[in-house]
C-alpha cells in the first residue's frame, strides 16, 4: 500500500517563496493580536499574569489548589 504522504529523510520539502514567508509572518502577527485583545481588562484586580492559567489561586495570600 502505498503512502501520499512521504515524510522520508530523502523527500526534501521546497524553499518557500517571498510571499509565502510574508503571509507567514502576518499571519503569526494576527494571532498574537488577537490574544492580546482576548484578555479583558482587569479593574481592581492583582498585578501578574491570571494564576488560575498555572492551576493556583492566591486569596489573602495563600495559594490555593483546584
Amino acid at each position: 500500500m502505498q503512502n501520499d504522504n512521504d515524510n522520508s529523510p530523502g523527500h526534501a520539502k521546497r524553499p518557500l517563496s517571498p510571499a509565502a514567508l510574508r503571509a507567514l509572518k502576518e499571519a503569526e502577527e494576527r494571532r498574537r493580536a488577537e490574544e492580546q485583545a482576548a484578555m479583558p481588562q482587569e479593574f481592581g484586580g492583582r498585578g501578574g499574569l491570571d494564576p488560575a492559567r498555572f492551576g493556583d489561586w492566591e486569596i489573602k495570600g495563600r495559594a490555593i489548589d483546584f
